[in-house]
């Protein structure tokens, strides 16, 4: 990490953690008692860690990851964890990820695929956005006829505050290129998400 932006980050961290501070005291709190003087700044720097994704770069996480490949048949990894927080709420969303694609000539390292998945979830997001951010990327880095991804998650905002409902699960799906395009593409992606 350059100076830079080592500094950089130094001074987000002392400018949150005066903010958590101040919330504390908007909520009634006593920063200052013994179970809270350390607060303002590890949930400072938990909010650093939370959104790590607006420092991330595609090509710095993908680093190079890149190889030929005569595959063109269908790559599947499923069941990635995702830890994201709503942008409305800022309370988290949590659940799984299933990253499909189809490959013309080249495939991504499989590590990559659940760190640009986790590139786009630690950033204020909602699951809409990040289910096709997560395809778009996937498509125009390796080139693939096509991609497919769906997100499962829970939501605190809705389990937490508002509705209260406990057992509810939200899923989205971006499909694009031969997935958009074939029935029978989409099916077998659903199909082996499934087993």
């Amino acid at each position: 990490m350059s100076d830079n932006k080592t500094a950089r980050s130094e001074t987000a961290v002392e400018v949150m953690r005066d903010s958590y501070r101040t919330l504390l005291e908007q909520v009634g709190e006593n920063p200052d008692r013994d179970g809270l003087i350390d607060t303002p700044l590890r949930a400072a720097k938990a909010l650093e860690f939370l959104t790590q994704g607006y420092g991330m770069d595609v090509d710095a996480v993908i680093n190079g990851a890149m190889f030929e490949s005569e595959n063109d048949e269908m790559v599947i990894v499923k069941d990635i964890e995702l830890y994201s927080m709503c942008e409305h709420h800022m309370l988290p969303f949590i659940g799984k990820c299933h990253v499909a694609y189809l490959p013309q000539g080249k495939v991504i390292g499989l590590s990559k695929i659940a760190r640009i998945v986790d590139m786009f979830a630690r950033r204020l997001q909602i699951q809409e956005n990040l289910t096709n951010q997560i395809a778009t990327t996937i498509v125009e880095q390796t080139g693939a006829s096509g991609a497919a991804v769906i997100i499962e998650a829970k939501h605190m905002c809705m389990m937490m505050r508002g509705v209260e409902k406990q057992n509810s699960t939200m899923t989205t799906s971006c499909m694009l290129g031969s997935f958009r395009k074939s029935q029978t593409t989409r099916a077998e992606f659903l199909s082996l998400i499934s087993r």
